[in-house]
Parts: C-alpha cells; sequence; structure tokens
C-alpha cells in the first residue's frame, strides 16, 4: 500500500516522502480499516518536525482521524463486519490507504456525515467537548470568546458552544473566514484580532469580559485575552499556532478571579478512562443527531499530501482539510 512516510524529523516536511509499505495486518482487538478520509490536524505537522508531546520513533506515519470501511478483523473483535463504514482513529497511521487501529478506536460512520466529515470530527470536536463541557462547565447564556474560530479546533467550538446555547464571540485574523463563520455557524459577534480585541470584547459583553475563553493560539492573544476576561473566567489553553508559549504574571488571575486551564483531550481520557468513554460517546451522539455540523474545506489525494498540510500550515483553511487516500 502507500502511505506517507515521516523517515526523518526535519522542518518543510523534508523528512516526509510517499513510499510503498506493507499493509498491516490487525493485532488481537484491531481492525484493518480501508481509509477513504484522514484529516489533517496540527499536531500531525508538529510531529514531522518532533516538536509534539508525542514522539514516535522514525520512521512512521502521521495521521490521527480517520473514516473508512473495514477490511479485516484482528482476533477477537466483536461488533464489527468486514464492509462496514466507520470512523476514528488513533495517535497516528492514518494518512495511508490502509491502517489498523484498536477496535475501541472506532466507531459507526454516522449516517449524517460524509466519509470526509466523519474524518473531520473527531479529535477537534473531542477537544472542544473536553474543553467546554470537562474543563470550563459551561452553562448556557454564558460569554465565550473562540480564538483561531476558523480553524479545526476553533470551529468545532464555536459549533459546540453555540449548541450548548451559549453566546458566542468568534475571533480570527481574517474578515474573509470570519465572513464564512458567521454566515455558516450564525455565532453571537465576531472580532478581528490584528487591530486588538479587548475592547470589543469587553463592549460585547456589556464590560464584564468573556466568561470561557477558547484560545488554541497562544503568543500575543493569549496576553490580551487576560485583559478582557470575566471574574471567575476560564482561560482555555487549547495550543500554541503561533510559536510562542505565553506566561502570566499570578497576580493576575488572583485580581481577577479567573483560571488557566489546560485541555488534552486524549490525555483527558487516558487519566481518566471511564469519563474518556463518556466523552466520546457523547461527541459521536451530538453527530449521530445533527447538532453539530463538521466543515471540510479541501479533499485531496495523498500525493499532494504537502498542499494539504500548507492549508493548516499557512492558515488558508476554514474548517478541516482531508486526505483521500482512495483518489
Amino acid at each position: 500500500m502507500r502511505a506517507l512516510v515521516i523517515e526523518s524529523l526535519a522542518a518543510n516536511y523534508a523528512g516526509c516522502v510517499v513510499r510503498e509499505v506493507p499493509v498491516p495486518v490487525p493485532g488481537p482487538g484491531e481492525v484493518l480499516v480501508k481509509v477513504l478520509a484522514a484529516s489533517v490536524n496540527f499536531p500531525d505537522l508538529l510531529m514531522t518536525r518532533g516538536e509534539y508531546q508525542f514522539k514516535p520513533p522514525v520512521p512512521f506515519t502521521p495521521g490521527l482521524d480517520i473514516s473508512g470501511e473495514v477490511a479485516a478483523l484482528g482476533p477477537g473483535v466483536k461488533g464489527f463486519g468486514v464492509g462496514d463504514a466507520v470512523a476514528g482513529g488513533s495517535r497516528m497511521g492514518g494518512f495511508a490507504e490502509y491502517v489498523a487501529v484498536s477496535a475501541a478506536g472506532l466507531r459507526p460512520k454516522p449516517e449524517r456525515l460524509s466519509f470526509a466529515q466523519s474524518a473531520a470530527y473527531g479529535a477537534a470536536y473531542l477537544t472542544a467537548y473536553v474543553a467546554l463541557v470537562r474543563r470550563a462547565r459551561l452553562e448556557p447564556g454564558e460569554w465565550v470568546l473562540v480564538h483561531g474560530a476558523a480553524g479545526g479546533v476553533g470551529l468545532a467550538a464555536v459549533d459546540l458552544a453555540k449548541a450548548m446555547g451559549a453566546r458566542v464571540i468568534a475571533a480570527s485574523a481574517s474578515d474573509e473566514k470570519l465572513a464564512v463563520v458567521a454566515a455558516e455557524y450564525g455565532p453571537n459577534a465576531t472580532v478581528n484580532v490584528t487591530s486588538g480585541f479587548r475592547e470589543q470584547v469587553k463592549a460585547l459583553t456589556g464590560g464584564s469580559g468573556a466568561d470561557v475563553i477558547y484560545d488554541p493560539v497562544g503568543g500575543d492573544i493569549f496576553d490580551e485575552s487576560v485583559r478582557c476576561i470575566a471574574f471567575d473566567g476560564r482561560l482555555l489553553v487549547i495550543g500554541f499556532t503561533s510559536g510562542r508559549i505565553p506566561s502570566v504574571s499570578v497576580n493576575m488571575p488572583l485580581i481577577k478571579g479567573f483560571s488557566v486551564m489546560g485541555v488534552r483531550a486524549g490525555e483527558y481520557g487516558r487519566q481518566f478512562p471511564e469519563r474518556g468513554r463518556e466523552n466520546t460517546e457523547a461527541v459521536w451522539r451530538l453527530a449521530d443527531s445533527g447538532a453539530i455540523r463538521p466543515r471540510v474545506h479541501a479533499e485531496l489525494p495523498l500525493d499532494q499530501w504537502r498542499e494539504a498540510f500548507d492549508l493548516l500550515g499557512q492558515r488558508k483553511v476554514i474548517g478541516k482539510a482531508v486526505i483521500r487516500p482512495d483518489l
């Protein structure tokens, strides 16, 4: 089969190449999936440089979220049959024509979603769910400021927060992206962060500030977020796509009475397995119900993996870019 292989860790994807490799054999409890779609997540880009928390030895194939059809079952697997449409994934392996994953990491593909939408769904919406439900304990009517609102994890947070009855402010550096988010997802307001957003957020919230701030960007965005968070607010640290890991003087949380909360959805599930299973079930129930709508920006063949990566790395994507090994 063909797969994108990371042969060495290097900048500009210099260690990445599409190779012919053996089709994996599913072990006990595993399912071999013919991959029909695999979404590109920011951790995939970081892993090509060895900059993500999870550092598998080279060579390896990245790709967290996949959807496709069951091709074979490993020993002991129940509940799936060859030909079933499934979605889910694991920590790597998705950017290939076939991948062997734990049966526990798969779900039947929601009928409401295409294969591409199903691949674009899991990690982004699980991150949003753990952040907003588990960590922030978001309540209906609260103000949520979502940074990077046009990206995969940001747009998932906009979508989920609206479904939870929150008042959402979508933030981005692009008016064009914000227009798409506003038209398709209906946030209560949008702000362009390039001209500053502290005063805009204060004005929108009646002077109190945002109750919850969802920040996958870091850097200067985090610094200014500290200035427009409400008393007793929750500032959710999702990641650092800006490249700078910020810091905060502890007198600020003391004076303003807010919390800074780290969010690692996968690790949350590993630390609290029962809650992790509940989170996963809740996220897929939302997909089945039609309460949320993952957005696919582009579908590209495996040979165009670099273009798919660049859509995310250069912040051109609205929602998710998806690799289609079957094209």
